[in-house]
């Protein structure tokens, strides 16, 4: 099948979004923090990019640490109330001073929000989230019962998530999306998930495709073949004109055609430009999905502004990504080598969502 064609109209407006991101990586304003707090896991799931566990010999970075570097070295610059801080692991409810930090955050005029598989959200434990000043939730649904707890590896993880996905639709003070990895298995039962998500009162919804890292790396049958590929962007496309739930893709690669088509903006990666991250191991990056060997820093040893403001060259300069098949792509321009996350550990861009369409 041959890529979906990108229209003069569409192509012009390419144009200028991509002057508007190089704007954007000039300023590198900070808007999104991620904290991993914990690599520790309640599930052992097939795909994790992480392989995350339930002991995973890495120590939970004390709240105490990350608080001193909001405190000194990245309130002084910014307003809080423009940064939301994302609790990300891991698991973070497997944090038992989740809530604290929390307050903690909230206290500093932070907005703060957490990606969670839901296994540990009890109606008790939410509440007190929400007390604590929980503004925004992720939580994994990958399909229906079967495939999902294939997929995460616990019999009781699709029940534990769907009861998190009811409560949390139904809290109004709450932004969030239902995050979905899609996998081959996944491609023919989209139409009929979707409706269960209606059904549930789901309004927004993300969908991902498996990136080989991690332990997806040695299992190919997570991944979707190009045509299933195809097919997904198909029904978001689709989905989303009909307007009943928001669905879109995840922020993955630049998609040709597609672009504007199945998201709300044009492809960009936004880490090291908007995003940042502190590790759990107090190293300093752009997004937690991101191979170790582009960290920029470590909070133990560097001062995480100075980092920010004077690092992060590979995340702001991607030429170093102009190699291999992107050497001669005449869509370099709009899509700069792809997310940071799909460079392996000497840069070489593990696959071309473009190419695969």
């Amino acid at each position: 099948m041959s890529k979906r064609r990108i229209g003069f109209r569409k192509r012009l407006a390419l144009g200028i979004f991509s002057d508007l991101y190089a704007s954007k990586v000039v300023e590198h304003r900070l808007d999104t923090l991620f904290w991993e707090c914990t690599l520790r896991c309640n599930l052992s799931c097939r795909h994790c990019g992480s392989d995350c566990r339930v002991d995973p010999g890495v120590a939970d970075m004390p709240l105490s640490d990350f608080l001193r570097v909001l405190d000194e070295e990245i309130t002084p610059h910014v307003d809080p109330a423009d940064v939301l801080i994302i609790f990300s692991g891991g698991e973070v409810l497997v944090r038992e001073d989740l809530e604290e930090a929390g307050r903690e955050v909230t206290r500093r005029g932070y907005p703060w929000g957490m990606v969670t598989n839901g296994m540990a959200l009890t109606e008790r434990r939410f509440r007190d989230l929400l007390d604590a000043g929980l503004r925004s939730v992720s939580v994994s649904l990958d399909g229906f019962e079967r495939e999902h707890n294939h997929l995460r590896g616990n019999p009781h993880s699709y029940d534990r998530a769907l009861q998190a996905v009811r409560m949390i639709v139904r809290e109004p003070t709450l932004s969030y999306d239902v995050v979905t990895c899609v996998t081959g298995a996944m491609v023919p039962q989209l139409e009929s998930f979707r409706e269960m998500l209606i059904a549930e009162g789901v309004e927004h919804w993300r969908l991902f495709s498996i990136f080989p890292m991690g332990r997806a790396k040695h299992d190919p049958t997570l991944r979707m073949t190009d045509e299933e590929f195809r097919t997904l962007l198909e029904f978001i496309r689709r989905t989303r004109r009909e307007g009943r739930i928001d669905a879109s893709y995840a922020c993955e690669g630049f998609l040709g055609g597609y672009e504007a088509e199945v998201r709300d903006h044009f492809y960009q990666c936004a880490a090291g430009v908007s995003v940042a991250s502190i590790r759990v191991d107090g190293a300093i990056s752009g997004c937690t999905s991101i191979r170790a060997n582009f960290n920029q820093g470590n909070i133990y040893r560097d001062r995480f502004w100075e980092v920010w403001e004077q690092r992060f060259e590979p995340f702001r300069n991607r030429e170093w990504a102009r190699k291999g098949e992107c050497a001669d792509c005449r869509m370099f321009r709009y899509c700069l080598g792809g997310g940071m996350h799909l460079h392996d550990d000497d840069g070489s861009l593990l696959y071309c969502h473009y190419k695969r369409l």
